[in-house]
């Protein structure tokens, strides 16, 4: 699952970019300035620190995000293949989007997330409704030469995506069948992606107060709230002197602001939730690990993010939340309380479930 990082020139995009992937992006523009840049970043989860605590394995695994850093966006980028080939490939996207005051940094005209945010959708939609109309033309073709029910329910859905996004309203929000989100996933449609707008925002002394006001200050609260859509806020200049430091350090420079997490750490998780995934644990002496799964998977497709022969030979999944493990203090005590389940193939994966896979391969 891959996230698309956007926004404007000057809005420190790839700075965050770098600060979240540790990935160095210093070689831009020596070969393609449009090709996007890859990175990953660790999702920070207590629950899983907390059981390797106290199991104390060989091995910690996180669950991870990959991110795209992807060039300034604008209209005239969205024309070019390069640049639209790197945001269609993506699952989601984090627009990024100025809220901090900096002369040093230029900015054209006022200090605007809200319009930004809206300049961005507008063009995105315009893309997307460009590749609506051509694509109408060849079912147009198609259904003149031969009458098929298929090509039928296709145009069907691409005439309401057309009206949907001729009111200026992207398809992320269109409702969808799950029949007919298999007949548009193939277009990639860039409206179509769950988006997480970023706020970057000033220093300030009351820094923790002014990123968890942020989204309604700049007023982000109703664009943020519609249907596959989020906000979050960060200090971008905070965010690279953390970078920097040791994990003390960086805690005690989080308590100085007021703030228990950085900005980094609820942007990922947010951008986890986003991409409507959930976590699950294996916990064990040689390794405690984080699997991700989509939101409503069954057990047995669980089975098949561990390996594909445990999906393969699935019988049952020993069963227990997170924190009653963490309380029962360990697997024979919750085995002694009957606090462990056996769940079969159509069980759906509970976000922080402990599992054992039991299988006869």
């Amino acid at each position: 699952m891959k996230t698309g990082i956007i926004g404007l020139p000057q809005v420190g995009k790839t700075s965050l970019f770098k600060i979240l992937t540790k990935v160095d992006v210093s070689s831009r523009g020596h070969s393609n300035p449009r090709e996007a840049h890859l990175g990953i970043a660790k999702v920070p989860d207590d629950r899983l620190d907390r059981l390797a605590a106290q199991y104390n394995p060989k091995k910690l695994t996180h669950a991870v995000v990959e991110y795209a850093d992807v060039a300034a966006i604008g209209q005239e980028a969205l024309k070019e293949t390069a640049f639209l080939t790197a945001l269609r490939t993506v699952d989601a996207l984090a627009h990024v989007l100025r809220a901090f005051d900096d002369p040093s940094i230029p900015h054209v005209g006022d200090i605007n997330p809200l319009r930004d945010a809206k300049t961005v959708d507008f063009d995105l939609i315009v893309s997307d409704l460009g590749q609506v109309e051509k694509r109408l033309e060849r079912l147009e073709k198609d259904l003149k030469k031969m009458k098929n029910a298929e090509l039928e329910r296709e145009n069907d859905l691409i005439l309401r995506a057309k009206a949907h996004l001729e009111k200026e309203l992207p398809l992320r929000e269109m409702e969808i069948s799950a029949d007919d989100e298999k007949r548009i996933r193939g277009f990639m449609f860039l409206s179509q992606k769950p988006i997480l707008y970023v706020l970057n925002v000033n220093e300030s002394q009351t820094l923790g107060t002014d990123l968890e006001n942020a989204v309604e200050k700049f007023g982000l609260k109703e664009i943020s709230s519609r249907k596959n859509a989020g906000a979050t806020a960060i200090c971008g200049k905070v965010e690279a002197e953390l970078a920097e430091m040791s994990d003390e350090e960086s805690q005690e420079f989080l308590s100085s602001y007021g703030l228990k997490d950085s900005g980094l750490t609820r942007l990922i998780r947010k951008t986890y939730e986003l991409l409507g995934v959930i976590s699950f644990f294996t916990i064990g002496e040689d390794e405690c690990r984080a699997w991700t799964v989509p939101r409503g998977s069954r057990a047995q497709n669980a089975a098949g993010a561990i390996h594909s022969d445990l999906e393969k030979h699935f019988i049952r999944a020993e069963t227990i939340h997170w924190d009653t493990l963490l309380e029962a203090g360990s697997e024979a005590n919750a085995r002694a309380k009957g606090q462990l389940r056996l769940e079969g193939k159509e069980y759906i994966v509970q976000d922080g479930d402990v599992m054992h896979i039991r299988h006869s391969g």
